[in-house]
């Protein structure tokens, strides 16, 4: 029996599809760049009404970054694309660096036709198995008709269970096959993270909540999931009904309020100091929230020292539990709801607020701090640009750090005043040239506020090509560059543990402020410790984007807060 003929009207070509789609699950900027294998989704987002923006960025591995930026400071899927072979190599480690931060980003890459595949075919490479170990999830398209399908399951698996990257390779010909117009919708419910939070077992929530009254000294370590859940206000509360300090993982700054008195600060080898060190080992009891409790954070383990204190762990992945600490209770669940029902297990609970333990080690702490910020020393102290920043910014702003020496010293020493997504560096893989993208990403997702990239001269030589991007957008974004003509994490590195052998991290200063200026962004260098206040607050002033190339202390000669260089 013959089939009917189905109405073309009925149906729209692939490219068409994934645009419907995008736009079904609220995507509202799309990040990327072109290429051949790209021309009918490119031409498809230039004929239909789909209210998206696209971003044109001059590198894949920069889309990806401005994605990862988006979706953290947004709480949406970060959506870039690139096309087939050097597009998917380079567009690789920002889905490595968000889907290990549990960021929800998706990559899309065109690829060679199906029908090309095996037949050496330009570009022609293996998408699906690059992708997967840096993927949440993954999918090689081999027909246009499950687009619809292929793309729902995408941003239902990036933003529910631990959230994360998906990538979907999407063939020339599958671009242009056909698909059914009724099989095209989606739920804008999984654009954004975290979609269906999962409640925690009753019985774990009394088991928690009998340790938490029997403790005498317990202390949040909250990871950058209890932001992602947006827990602060029930973090908050179940802290203070326990008088108990909260310290944070690098991702977990802005978990609480890092002026109010229970807070510790950044605990850890990177950004964490003495003193915080200090807080973790008086603790009886430790609770971990949507931290994985990794080498970073615990000092390769040794803060808390295993078996010395009792754990209890809370986080949304079950395949952290027991990995690194043994944990009386695992809370297998989401943190809002799981410190929501701790509060409601405590209700009785209000114990007194008693900080002064932690008030006397952030005394100590910036004591030390301020000692060193305030030198007139040149080339200029790291402290001095934290401080300098620090009195520049309105509480709102956003920061983002690369890796080097920003990192630490913004984590330790930049405080935030208020909860929520207002700092964030790369901590999964912490890869050069990342806060630049990241930062143009952040400022799409909030532009009313300002942001401001940081980062080492290594990481400027890594990005400078999307500083084109910020002058031709207008992004009133401050791009800060410590200048100190070396790899100085390397260094310090070499400093500290191989006898002061330096070897192949020295490389020649660059005039990185005569570089913007060429891009076409309004610049400054700065020199002269006494000139840097009143030089950021006029870049930050500026209405489109600046950059203050600020030529500072090195590295291995600085008192950084990482402990491995600290004798």
């Amino acid at each position: 029996m013959s089939q009917p003929v189905k109405d073309p009207s009925d149906t729209i070509t692939g490219a068409e599809a994934v645009v419907e789609m995008l736009k079904a699950h609220g995507v509202e900027i799309i990040f990327g760049l072109c290429g051949d294998t790209s021309l009918p989704f490119y031409d498809a987002l230039a004929r239909l009404p789909h209210g998206m923006r696209h971003i044109l960025t001059r590198d894949e591995r920069s889309a990806a970054y401005m994605a990862d930026g988006y979706a953290r400071v947004s709480g949406k899927v970060g959506v870039c694309e690139g096309p087939s072979g050097g597009g998917a190599t380079y567009i690789l480690p920002g889905l490595a660096e968000a889907n290990e931060s549990s960021v929800p980003v998706l990559a899309i890459n065109s690829d060679i036709s199906v029908a090309s595949r095996g037949r050496y075919a330009l570009t022609e490479l293996d998408q699906g198995a690059l992708m997967r170990p840096v993927t949440k999830w993954n999918a090689v398209l081999d027909r246009a008709q499950d687009i619809p399908q292929v793309f729902r399951t995408a941003f239902k698996q990036m933003t529910t269970g631990r959230p994360g990257a998906a990538h979907v390779a999407l063939p020339f010909d599958v671009q242009n096959g056909a698909v059914d117009r009724a099989d095209v919708y989606g739920d804008a419910a999984f654009g954004s993270y975290p979609a269906e939070r999962v409640a925690p077992d009753p019985n774990c929530v009394e088991r928690a909540a009998k340790l938490l009254r029997e403790a005498a000294r317990p202390l949040f370590i909250c990871g950058g999931g209890a932001v992602i859940a947006s827990a602060e206000p029930e973090l908050l509360e179940l802290a203070e009904r326990l008088s108990a300090p909260v310290a944070t993982t690098i991702s977990g700054k802005g978990a609480i309020n890092e002026e109010h008195p229970l807070a510790v600060g950044v605990v850890g080898s990177n950004g964490g100091t003495p003193e915080t060190r200090a807080i973790v080992d008086q603790a009886d009891l430790i609770i971990f929230v949507g931290c994985r409790a990794g080498s970073v954070t615990t000092e390769r383990w040794r803060h808390p020292v295993p078996d010395k204190v009792k754990v209890i762990h809370l986080d949304v992945d079950p395949a952290v539990m027991g990995i690194n600490y043994a944990a009386e209770v695992a809370l297998v669940s989401d943190a809002k709801l799981t410190l929501a029902a701790l509060n409601a297990a405590l209700a009785t609970v209000q114990r007194p607020l008693e900080a002064s333990a932690v008030e006397r080690a952030q005394e100590q702490k910036f004591a030390k701090f301020h000692a060193l910020a305030e030198s007139g020393d040149k080339p200029i102290k790291p402290e001095r640009v934290i401080v300098a920043l620090s009195q520049a910014l309105d509480p709102d702003a956003l920061v983002a750090a690369d890796a080097g020496t920003p990192c630490p010293y913004l984590s330790a020493y930049y405080q935030l005043r208020g909860t929520g997504r207002r700092f964030f560096s790369n901590r999964a893989h912490g890869a050069l040239g990342y806060s630049l993208p990241a930062a143009i990403g952040a400022h799409f997702a909030r532009p009313q506020v300002k942001c401001v990239s940081v980062m080492g001269d290594g990481s400027f030589g890594f990005t400078c090509g999307e500083l084109e991007t910020a002058a031709r957008y207008r992004l009133p974004i401050t791009f800060i560059v410590i200048s100190n003509a070396t790899y100085g994490w390397i260094k310090a590195g070499q400093k500290s543990g191989y006898g002061r052998r330096y070897f192949a991290v020295d490389f020649d200063r660059t005039d990185h402020a005569a570089v913007a200026a060429a891009f076409g962004v309004k610049s400054w260098r700065v020199t002269e410790p006494e000139d840097l206040g009143k030089t950021l607050k006029q870049a930050l002033a500026h209405g489109g984007p600046s950059l203050v190339d600020i030529v500072c202390q090195p590295l291995h000669e600085a008192k950084a807060p990482v402990s491995e260089w600290i004798a």
